[in-house]
Parts: C-alpha cells; structure tokens; sequence
C-alpha cells in the first residue's frame, strides 16, 4: 500500500530532479498534500486498507503541515511590517545631529572626529585608523579619561599627505589600565542623518554617509 510518507519522498525526490533543469517553483503546498492524501484513498488495495491510526496520523500530519505553512506565512508578514515600521521610525532622525556606537567616519572638510568610551582611566591609548581596504593609514596615542574621549584626525596619513575628502575610515582602539587591564568600551560618531539606508533586510540610517543602525543611536542633539 502507497502511504502518505512514501509518497511525499517520491515527490520530494522527483521535484528535486527537477529543480536542476527548471527554474519553476518546487514548493509543496497544502493543496498538494491534501491531493496526495486523497490519492491515497482512491488507490488503496481493498484486501488492505488503511487503518484508522494510520489515516488520522496522516490527517494530523496534513494539519501541522498546513499551520506550520500559516505560521510561516504569519512570520514573514510580521518580519515586513517590522521592517515598514523601523523604516518610518528611522525617517525621524533625517536632519537631525547624532551620535552613534560605530567605529567609521567618512573622511570631510580635511579632518574625521571619532569617540571613544573607556570604563577607567587608562595608562596607555593606542589609536589606529585604517582606510576601506583594511590598509593602516595612521597610528598614534589618544587621551585616557574614564568616559568619553575624542580624537580629531587632520586626514594626513603617517608620510604626511593629506588624504582625499569622501573615504571611509575605521579607528581601532586599544586601552589598557595600569594593571594592564583592556577598559575600552566603544567608539563613537556624530554627524547629520541624511537617509535612509535599505540595502538590507534591516533599514539603516545614513550618518555623514555611513550606514548606522538605528539601535546604535545614543544621542540626538539637534
């Protein structure tokens, strides 16, 4: 007799085939389920009919099949909505002076201003920053208060050439206390939001022209 999960893997494997040669959806719906149970019915052998338990096993699993397709359905619908809603809200911050947790600034006007939170004072602040290719550009010492610090690059890289307006630039910090002890936070950049980026499933902010998200949001000054 042709159960109900025999047949599914015989079309599981022949949609599989076909999925090599055909670029046509090989997805089975409830309405394929459903056909395959009652296909089943149709063709079973008299001398050996399904039994009771096996038919309400094979209904049970048509009904998970089916609500597990709602859910699914449910949940993309919700991750759309989601993504609507943080869109909307994101548009909010446009015009407006922020500062975010990440550690990018594009380069302007010459000169890039970073922060950097630190849990201690630090002994000693080591500063890299590098350009978009991962390439070192600068090094040097920052300040070492507990909290907030800053450090306001001139654009020059280490020979002392002034570097083009436009490119993005990474800072990597490296605190230490007096015991040795790492006490850096996070680094920080303000600028203007000036749109909104949806190249991802998850909307961004555009801070001076880099990708922010919204969660990294601490401040708003204006």
């Amino acid at each position: 007799m042709t159960t109900i999960s025999s047949a599914v893997s015989t079309a599981a494997t022949t949609t599989s085939t076909a999925s090599s040669t055909s670029s046509a959806s090989s997805s089975l719906s409830s309405s394929d389920f459903l056909s395959l149970l009652i296909s089943e019915l149709q063709n079973q052998d008299p001398l050996n009919a399904t039994s009771t338990t096996d038919f309400i096993n094979q209904l049970t699993s048509y009904a998970n099949f089916s609500q597990q397709q709602e859910i699914n359905s449910s949940m993309t619908s919700l991750a759309n909505s989601f993504s609507s809603l943080v869109t909307l809200n994101s548009v909010n911050y446009i015009g407006h002076t922020v500062e975010a947790k990440t550690d990018t600034a594009t380069l302007t006007g010459g000169s890039a201003t970073f922060g950097y939170t630190l849990s201690a004072a630090a002994s000693d602040v080591s500063i890299s920053i590098k350009d978009s290719s991962g390439n070192t550009v600068w090094s040097g010492t920052g300040s070492g208060n507990a909290g907030s610090n800053s450090l306001t690059w001139d654009g020059k890289n280490s020979s002392g050439t002034q570097l083009a307006d436009g490119g993005q630039y990474t800072i990597s910090v490296s605190a230490t206390d007096s015991a040795g002890n790492s006490v850096y936070k996070y680094s920080t950049v303000s600028g203007t939001v000036t749109g909104i980026d949806t190249s991802s499933s998850t909307p961004a902010l555009l801070v001076n022209g880099v990708s922010v998200s919204a969660s990294n949001i601490i401040g708003v000054s204006s």
